[in-house]
């Protein structure tokens, strides 16, 4: 039997997954109160917001994807559109530093996706009212946590840029004049105060449902609104090294509201796996599986990594190409069994160092001209590094050989993740993400900051991905719901920007293959395998270069695996034993009615819960 850091949880009740242990624990507290799976990803996700503000904020964004019991698949979209006066004409006159949306700062906001979408899932598939959902979020924000050593670290990254310029965040993060630290609590009374506030406003407004929909108008026109504006219309310094304003407006957010619309899905060796459009990555992974052949090498094999590796940078060219939403996506041509026949014949012995887009249904691509930019390490032009969400280490003493340590000293690529299945057999797979604290400056009277996204976004009309208002950013985030015969038994899903759909690809594999050999779901043995991610395409974070050829894999990787992959030409960086994944997963057997879930141990701070 395989050696696990811990083992697959098991149980009939109710299995939570997250990257926090507080969120899984809130969860499953709603789930022991009589709440479904809906309910408790609410209150988790609110948690998230406290606990991981480094990683995600009320005001980012989240794609959910939702199986109910015995009923039909759906997207929830909490991603946010581009204001309406985000237009590339706007942000050129602006002369901005290499051309793109900054990093950070005002410009970069979207329309607020997150609340709104955790209010219609609430709303639509809940059962227990906002204040049972928000009160385990108000506890710790008013009366403290212990906050993990990540969140202190990313603070210290930028603790001269709160002390200087955006001052509202050290009144937040800077308490007693240093970081946060583990042990002692950390409280976030501002946003304590406003989300009691918000109770208190929508209190009169009728049964359940009715609260809700006032909570929304209250985040759409009533006081959250305003404070965004105004922080929205203040000059701050981004990523460009300059001070800017951004765009969003009052209509902007009463226009907006979160949306459903039905997964693109596609079928694989009795699996059938779910995700969203090609607005987020998540199609980028079922092009993975269609590119696989009929016969894969043994699995962890040097020829096994070498086909993942190259299918993922055939899939991620297209991503570049042709995901969007600001253009029509060929997506049917994409998935389709000629195209992929075609594509898997550029896959050859030797590492490819080339981004090559393919011509889907015979259109020919089209890329931006800063897309073939090639990565520095040292971007050189701001304060505060990239754009990118991190899990920091210290500043002061980067870890010899840690993977992918960006300029602010921290792991490139990370966020927050949440996945529920409850004892009726509702799933929900969710990655909340955007509005983390070194993306904007804390709104004063609310205590979180605006987000990020439309950093994704390029500034050159007429590419599916063009900055364009009323349209999403192209998003990284890719939560994963799978079927089998139809009937949904696994929800998963990662943090980690470019590298979700590579990860997730890996466990959905080690899964899959796993099943058919030994029976069952073996869910915290794919966790725990040795994983990897490459680099080889346009990043989607500020400054958004790309390093062709480049292979990061774990020190546990078989030293011959990682030899071999040198041989075959790609460029390996061997990082840290635990370095590469953030996974979480829960799964359902529809024959038995057993619950399991699984939590990734890198980090330290995932944790799955269940009974």
């Amino acid at each position: 039997m395989q050696f696990t850091t811990r083992p697959t949880l098991q149980g009939t009740f109710g299995m939570v997954s997250s990257t926090h242990w507080l969120a899984s624990q809130s969860a499953l507290a709603v789930l022991e109160d009589g709440g479904n799976a809906y309910d408790a990803a609410v209150a988790g996700a609110f948690v998230l917001h406290v606990v991981e503000p480094h990683l995600n904020g009320p005001a980012g964004e989240v794609p959910m994807i939702l199986a109910p019991a015995g009923g039909e698949v759906r997207v929830l979209c909490g991603q946010g559109v581009a204001p309406a006066g985000a237009t590339v004409a706007h942000y050129k006159s602006l002369g901005l530093g290499l051309g793109l949306v900054p990093g950070t700062g005002p410009l970069a906001a979207a329309v607020p996706g997150a609340f709104d979408a955790w209010m219609l899932l609430l709303r639509d598939y809940g059962t227990k009212s906002l204040a049972d959902v928000l009160k385990y979020a108000i506890g710790y924000a008013e009366h403290g946590h212990p906050p993990v050593e990540r969140v202190g670290e990313t603070v210290a990254t930028v603790r001269e840029l709160f002390e200087t310029e955006w001052t509202s965040s050290a009144e937040v993060y800077l308490p007693g004049g240093h970081p946060p630290r583990p042990g002692e609590l950390f409280r976030n009374p501002a946003l304590a105060a406003a989300w009691k506030r918000l109770l208190a406003e929508v209190a009169g407004a009728g049964d359940r449902e009715a609260q809700i929909e006032a909570a929304r108008d209250v985040w759409r026109t009533g006081f959250v609104a305003e404070a965004l504006v105004r922080q929205s219309a203040r000059p701050t310094l981004d990523t460009s090294g300059e001070h800017h304003t951004g765009t969003l407006t009052a209509d902007d957010l009463a226009a907006w509201s979160a949306t459903y619309e039905d997964p693109v899905t596609y079928d694989f060796g009795g699996w059938t796996v779910c995700k969203a459009g090609p607005w987020s990555q998540g199609p980028a992974l079922l092009q993975q599986l269609a590119l696989l052949p009929e016969e894969l090498p043994p699995y962890g094999s040097a020829a096994y990594l070498h086909l993942l590796i190259e299918n993922c940078k055939l899939a991620m060219a297209d991503r570049e190409a042709w995901y969007g939403d600001a253009a029509d996506v060929p997506l049917d041509d994409l998935l389709s069994a000629a195209y992929n026949a075609e594509r898997r014949t550029l896959v050859g012995p030797r590492a490819s160092h080339e981004l090559r887009p393919g011509s889907p249904g015979g259109r020919t691509p089209r890329l931006a001209a800063h897309a073939r930019v090639v990565a520095t390490d040292d971007p050189g032009f701001s304060p505060m590094g990239v754009g990118e969400p991190t899990v920091a280490k210290s500043p002061t003493s980067p870890v010899p050989g840690e993977p992918e340590v960006s300029a602010d000293g921290g792991t490139r690529g990370d966020t927050c993740h949440l996945d529920i299945v409850d004892r009726w057999g509702n799933m929900i797979s969710a990655t909340p993400s955007g509005g983390w604290l070194q993306s904007n400056p804390v709104v004063p009277e609310l205590g979180f900051p605006l987000g990020t996204r439309l950093q994704m976004t390029w500034l050159e009309e007429g590419l599916p991905n063009s900055l364009t208002p009323g349209r999403r950013p192209r998003t990284t985030l890719t939560p994963s719901l799978a079927l089998r015969d139809g009937v949904p038994v696994m929800a998963f899903g990662t943090p980690g920007g470019d590298q979700q759909d590579q990860w997730q690809l890996h466990f959905f594999l080690a899964v899959a293959l796993r099943a058919q050999v030994r029976g069952g779901l073996d869910l915290q043995g794919a966790v725990d395998a040795p994983n990897w991610h490459n680099d080889s395409f346009p990043g989607s974070f500020y400054p958004r270069g790309m390093r062709p050829g480049s292979v990061t894999v774990e020190s546990r990787t078989d030293p011959e695996v990682i030899e071999e992959l040198r041989r075959r030409g790609h460029d390996v960086t061997v990082g840290d034993a635990w370095s590469e994944g953030r996974l979480c997963a829960v799964a359902r057997d529809p024959h038995t009615g057993v619950l399991s879930a699984a939590a990734n141990p890198r980090g330290m701070q995932g944790y799955a819960v269940g009974r």
